[in-house]
């Protein structure tokens, strides 16, 4: 295994592709992690939100897993979502991903049981022991209805509980705190935002790195802010977030359409313009982005600088 101490950088969660019949889409799969790792990215997250974990059968996150497990190969960590109702099944989700092949699992509190904080802490406790390699905690309050508090994360990460944390939770002032707490305990936690549009901010405060979903469009932008961050160029690090905040404009085309089918909708429908997928299908009962909405995603994508210019018609010759 890759190891993932001390992770650093951008590590897109990967969309999962389907057929038209709704079945994992496996060479689309493979193409869309080849492309990924040739953009320069320093890990993979599979089984988030952005791979629709929650529509998959348990089946289809197994064929997930290790489809990207073998296509990486080696090469970057790949992290698993352990998302589900209770802390057993989280518990069997994350089992089901180590014995797959994966570098770590990326743990939330479970999503339907109601728990308080001190349960919330035996059940990432539960998770490490179970787990054969790091667990991270996922802060997503807007699905999981917890907000995970800075003093359990890091008191977890003192005693090596838990690794790391991706923040998905949209608080930047909670973050910026969870930084500092962090710092103040020695750094045990490896800390990434899930931001898309901010992630220039995020470096600059303190972020180890970034899981943004718009990286499965454009994955050598990422590669190029976090280059460019590390090389302290934050001024070259604004004008390519500019960019990619202009391109992310993509996930506002489908008003009135739920999150998943306007954000990750919008993904996809910028990755089947650009050959990556071979279709837009979403998880049903989810309906893929058409029409009008979709010609307006693919000139956004192109006005990007991701896709080529449509050909001259014979009568503008």
């Amino acid at each position: 295994m890759v190891t993932v101490a001390r992770l650093r950088g951008i590590v897109p969660p990967v969309v999962t592709p389907f057929t038209a019949e709704g079945d994992v889409d496996v060479p689309s799969l493979e193409r869309v992690t080849e492309h990924l790792l040739a953009s320069g990215v320093h890990g993979v997250f599979v089984l988030g939100s952005t791979g629709e974990v929650a529509y998959l059968t348990d089946d289809q996150r197994d064929l997930v897993v290790r489809t990207v497990v073998a296509t990486v190969a080696g090469r970057v960590p790949v992290l698993a979502g352990a998302i589900d109702l209770t802390s057993a099944r989280v518990v069997e989700q994350a089992r089901r991903s180590v014995a797959a092949g994966v570098d770590a699992v990326v743990a939330t509190a479970p999503v339907y049981a109601i728990n308080d904080a001190a349960e919330i802490e035996d059940h990432f406790r539960a998770v490490a022991a179970a787990s054969e390699v790091p667990v991270l905690a996922y802060d997503i309050p807007v699905r999981v209805k917890v907000k995970l508090g800075a003093d359990l994360l890091v008191r977890l990460g003192t005693e090596g509980v838990l690794a790391g944390v991706k923040d998905s939770s949209g608080d930047d002032v909670g973050f910026r705190r969870l930084v500092a707490a962090n710092a103040a305990a020695g750094s045990p936690l490896t800390l990434f935002t899930g931001h898309e549009v901010v992630v220039d901010g995020m470096l600059l405060l303190g972020a180890d790195g970034v899981v943004p979903g718009l990286a499965n469009v454009d994955a050598a932008g990422y590669a190029r802010l976090w280059d460019r961050a590390e090389a302290g160029d934050w001024a070259g690090a604004r004008a390519e977030q500019d960019r990619l905040a202009r391109l992310f404009e993509i996930v506002f085309q489908a008003a009135g359409r739920s999150g998943d089918a306007a954000g990750v909708g919008a993904f996809k429908v910028a990755m089947q313009r650009q050959g990556l997928i071979d279709s837009a299908t979403m998880a049903f009962p989810v309906r893929a982005l058409d029409g009008e909405v979709a010609e307006r995603i693919e000139e956004i994508t192109r006005a990007a600088g991701l896709l080529a210019a449509p050909e001259a018609s014979l009568s503008g010759r």
